[in-house]
């Protein structure tokens, strides 16, 4: 009977080595976005940005890893130096929670807590779904863009243009390098890029509705929002933004990882256990 039940405690403390393969950790950073009102710069009016991940290590090399990210992203062309973004005049500003899913690999073996493994650099892909909610500032309060239909959507002057989803899919990719603090412990540093598959983070994608269409359907606040530029009211289906493109979001920041393990159990019946 002590054999056996020796046997079980030993049979439960190999199930819980595997959970040395998991991992919990937090993430810190920043988010930032590129699209119609910042076409190229990276990490330009960045915002904080935080979460959380789970990451299970297939082996030394290669892992599967689970995120929940919430941060802001902004863009503005009243910070540009482009005169077509200046005569614009478009700004916008956004929280994002996404929930992601991605594969890692380790350009070296790397074990967390194993001082024979330090660190390595790594690479990953993978896909995410994610809510945003463009707001814009109008008479000193926000108003959230997209019921607005500041492009005429939900209009009956602009049929074809319907109202873009608030919940989207990406695919992200991006490269981190990974180290050992102490046992059990490690830090990180990423950079990861989603391309997302809507162009109306923003909200500008097509060309200027008409005003006075936009007024009467949407409310004067819909159409004072749809046309900031120099001239409004004066640039019906002139080019607004490019269709052609989608946005993209990034996040990069500090990662700190904790090991999830089992406590070792130990059996006078096998001592060398």
């Amino acid at each position: 009977m002590r054999k056996f039940a020796c046997s079980i405690i030993l049979v439960l403390f190999a199930l819980s080595l595997q959970a040395q393969r998991s991992q919990v950790g937090l993430v810190g950073g920043v988010t930032y976005y590129v699209g119609d009102l910042n076409p190229n710069k990276q990490f330009f009016l960045v915002k904080p940005a935080g979460g959380i991940f789970y990451r299970y290590n297939l082996n030394p090399r290669m892992s599967v890893r689970g995120n929940i990210i919430y941060g802001g992203i902004e863009g503005n062309d009243a910070k540009s130096k482009d005169t077509f973004a200046l005569n614009r005049n478009l700004s916008f500003k956004s929280m994002l929670l996404e929930f992601s899913g991605y594969f890692e690999f380790n350009f070296f073996n790397y074990v967390l807590g194993d001082p024979s493994y330090p660190f390595t650099p790594y690479v990953f892909a993978g896909a995410s779904i994610f809510r945003f909610n463009p707001k814009a500032e109008l008479n000193g309060s926000d108003f959230a863009l997209q019921p607005l239909g500041t492009e005429g959507q939900g209009t009956t002057a602009y049929p074809d243009r319907k109202k873009y989803s608030l919940v989207n899919p990406s695919v992200l990719f991006g490269v981190g390098l990974k180290w050992n603090v102490f046992r059990g412990f490690g830090m990180g540093l990423e950079w990861g890029m989603r391309r997302t598959f809507t162009d109306y983070l923003d909200d500008v994608s097509k060309t200027y509705a008409d005003v006075a269409a936009v007024s009467a359907e949407n409310g004067p606040d819909a159409a004072d929002l749809s046309d900031r530029s120099v001239d409004p009211g004066t640039n019906t289906d002139r080019q607004r933004g490019n269709s052609k493109t989608k946005d993209w979001f990034s996040f990069a920041g500090l990662s700190l990882t904790f090991n999830i393990k089992g406590k070792q159990s130990q059996c006078p019946a096998y001592p060398n256990h």
